[in-house]
């Protein structure tokens, strides 16, 4: 676990995201692909697709967080934390996310990108600063 803090910044609560096996990431907003990208062979005609933040709401107004109710569909998540870029890390949905209809896909990365997020059927509720990923190998 402490192996891989070296390579994660702006962590949330240490102490939390060290629990289990690797080190969990936190979700810090969550997009909508409001319109779609380009994308073409030489990448002349690359083009971002349009994302927009989907909102939030608090289950109680006494809450200090809010949470995001999502419909089946796909989504963008941006963590709160980051990595150095000193290693290639590989990132895995957390069985949390898996058990709930939640997913995305297992990447080898240097740095966070939004990582796609599919929603099954039912939906999901995601509280602000939940852990939905884990980081569980890295290579310099």
């Amino acid at each position: 676990m402490a192996e891989f803090r070296q390579y994660v910044t702006d962590v949330v609560h240490e102490a939390t995201q060290t629990e289990g096996p690797g080190f969990d990431l936190t979700v810090a907003a969550v997009y909508e692909i409001t319109d779609p990208g380009r994308i073409d062979f030489g990448g002349g005609e690359l083009e971002a697709a349009t994302t927009a933040l989907h909102e939030t709401h608090k289950r109680d107004p006494d809450d200090d967080y809010e949470w995001w109710t999502l419909r089946e569909g796909q989504y963008l998540i941006e963590y709160n934390e980051g990595l150095t870029g000193e290693a290639t890390v590989t990132l895995q949905p957390r069985t949390e996310l898996l058990e709930r209809g939640g997913s995305h896909p297992t990447l080898h990365v240097d740095a966070l990108p939004r990582v796609p997020l599919s929603v099954g059927g039912a939906g999901l509720k995601l509280k602000e600063n939940a852990r939905v990923s884990t980081v569980v190998a890295a290579q310099e």
